[in-house]
């Protein structure tokens, strides 16, 4: 394919995953995908490369092809649509749903379309399926590894929630967007042929590729290490990692990383490369298509039972959105040894839920991005791993027995530099009937840290009524008890008068 050609098909199969997601996004009963937009839509090639991401959430890169890649092992038939959860069969953490789908032209394979949604309730210990104090996977959900998603299935899903029908209306919605990928790359087949597909998502990939490695090799070789902490309710984990460039390809060891933890930080192998994935294409090429070619210069060493690589039956569900987001602060910190880096944004996802038996609600809230040597960090943003947006105050009122009392910017919250760190938020939430909250956070001990001179931006805080919480919390509410989330600010980029 020559340059326009290529720019064509790339277009095209983006068009297609773009389409998949705001289909999913349109037609989910579930305030948090149609209204945060939790989930991400991708299409891959017949041998399960990773061919194009929409533009979604970044926890979900590297672990999709981990997804299709334990439905592939299978026997699937045409038109079959599979299902799975498991973190360490291809999942990520139990809320966090997956669909993968052959897609037939013609009766053949021509690739595979795969969905993933974070789901409000999938049973466990607490309402919402996101315990800050789970010690076994068992404890976190239902546990699905691949299976055949029929009405059955999804019945049993429905039964293991505490949300039933937001289930069912969820679910649906995506075996709807599998049908539509089917339908969409069958009309794209017919116009250009099943040669010009199979072609086209191999130039992309390669495109991919060639871009990402072109952007490493302008990085000077060496070897550039970084440290982060997690903050565990009994105190702080480390995360040690060494990025080594050599030409154009970089390895990212995780050695002397703590070990697993006995609570629910750890992260499966897939979330990890996740955030390695996300990192990469932050500093190497942020426009390169959202393709596995953009990944294939990446090699992960994750020791084995370690924070980052834990072993089944680990709980994991804190280890995917707040371990995660500690690891791509942990990985910038060391690329900004050999390249140019923001500083530090509020590295956490502000993870808040509310239920009982009669409802469930999930959250998680923005705060601060670091300033840059482009200009200030914005304020109030969904940062790193998450990418999702927040739930509107009329959505979130008119579902559930919730009010919301304040939500503000937190300002001064960002750290003081000729670039200043966005401010955080202040979100407090007052339960209008008994229910239970769990919080997964972090930054509430260290603060997110300024670069070049700029200053740290404010830690955040976590409080029911007037008493403080620790960074990860489960609480019992009455009617009337209020939760104030402030979240941390970014750090400031060079100092005041530079």
């Amino acid at each position: 394919m020559n340059a326009a050609e290529l720019q064509v098909a790339v277009g095209s199969l983006r068009g297609i995953a773009e389409e998949m997601g705001m289909a999913l996004i349109h037609s989910a009963l579930s305030p948090n995908i149609k209204e945060r937009r939790d989930c991400s839509t991708a299409l891959f090639d017949a041998d399960g490369r990773l061919v194009i991401q929409a533009e979604h959430i970044p926890v979900h890169l590297g672990a999709l092809p981990a997804s299709v890649a334990a439905v592939r092992e299978r026997d699937v038939g045409p038109g079959e649509v599979w299902v799975l959860n498991h973190p360490f069969l291809g999942g990520s953490h139990l809320p966090d749903i997956t669909l993968v789908s052959p897609v037939h032209v013609d009766d053949e394979l021509l690739g595979w379309a795969a969905s993933r949604a974070h789901h409000a309730d999938v049973g466990g210990m607490v309402p919402a399926s996101m315990p800050a104090d789970s010690t076994e996977l068992h404890q976190e959900g239902l546990i699905l590894p691949p299976a055949r998603l029929d009405d059955a299935l999804i019945d049993l899903i429905a039964a293991n929630s505490r949300a039933g029908t937001e289930r069912r209306g969820d679910l649906r919605a995506q075996v709807a967007v599998h049908r539509l990928a089917e339908r969409r790359a069958g009309e794209l087949v017919a116009r250009r042929g099943a040669e010009w597909w199979r072609t086209a998502c191999a130039e992309l990939w390669d495109y991919a590729e060639r871009r990402t490695r072109a952007a490493i090799a302008e990085m000077p070789d060496g070897r550039y290490e970084a440290t982060e902490t997690v903050e565990a309710a009994e105190g702080d984990l480390e995360i040690r990692a060494a990025v080594e460039v050599a030409g154009d390809a970089v390895t990212i060891d995780f050695a002397g990383t703590a070990p697993q933890h006995r609570g629910n930080l750890n992260c499966p192998l897939a979330v990890t490369v996740s955030a390695c994935c996300f990192v990469l294409r932050v500093v190497a090429d942020p426009d390169a298509p959202a393709s596995g070619g953009a990944y294939a210069p990446l090699t992960i060493a994750a020791p084995e039972g370690s924070l980052v690589n834990a072993r089944a039956p680990a709980a994991v569900v804190a280890g995917n959105v707040e371990t995660s987001s500690r690891i791509a602060d942990c990985l910038l910190r060391a690329f900004g040894q050999a390249t140019d880096t923001p500083a530090q944004g509020q590295g956490t996802m502000n993870n808040l839920t509310f239920g009982s038996p009669r409802f469930t609600y999930y959250e998680t809230i923005g705060g601060g991005q670091g300033g840059s040597r482009d200009g200030p960090g914005p304020s109030a943003v969904h940062v790193a791993m998450s990418n999702t947006l927040n739930t509107p105050v009329e959505a979130l009122e008119a579902a559930y027995p919730l009010r919301v009392e304040r939500y503000a910017l937190r300002a001064g919250s960002g750290g003081a530099g000729r670039h200043r760190g966005g401010d955080g938020v202040i979100r407090a939430i007052t339960a209008l009937e008994p229910c239970e909250a769990s919080i997964l956070s972090d930054r509430r001990r260290h603060p997110p840290r300024g670069a070049q001179g700029g200053e740290d931006g404010a830690p955040g805080s976590n409080r029911l009524n007037r008493r403080n919480l620790g960074p990860k919390a489960r609480v019992a509410l009455q009617a009337g008890d209020t939760i104030t989330i402030r979240t941390p600010g970014g750090g400031g980029y060079w100092p005041n008068g530079a």
